[in-house]
């Protein structure tokens, strides 16, 4: 992404990112298993992943939407900052996903994925 970006303007910038905020979130196809959405709920909520994404895993500025995205994604995601594999603009999901066991990842993904669908 990043030579692309690099040819984009200001105005460029802020036309895409007018573009994608007007797009409305359509749930992904998912197959949940409801012990691990509310096992994830709870480790959402002992994590406190709602203070940085928001109630409901909407997201803001610069902290994504995770609320209906793709299972497979959230999983590689998720699975790569706890392996530093993946990066993040600060290091804050690389620090949070640190403690977290594959089983908790597991369980993390289910319920975000299957927000919106409940």
């Amino acid at each position: 992404m990043s030579p692309v970006a690099l040819t984009l303007t200001d105005e460029d910038m802020a036309d895409l990112a007018a573009y994608y905020a007007a797009q409305t979130a359509r749930a992904r196809p998912a197959t949940t298993d409801p012990a691990r959405v509310a096992a994830g709920r709870e480790l959402a909520q002992v994590h406190h992943c709602a203070s940085c994404h928001r109630p409901g895993f909407t997201g803001q500025q610069q902290v994504p939407r995770l609320a209906g995205q793709d299972l497979d994604y959230l999983l590689r995601l998720l699975r790569g900052f706890r392996a530093r594999t993946a990066s993040d603009l600060d290091g804050t999901m690389t620090m949070a996903a640190q403690p977290l066991r594959d089983d908790d990842v597991l369980s993390l993904v289910h319920y975000l994925a299957s927000l919106g669908r409940e």
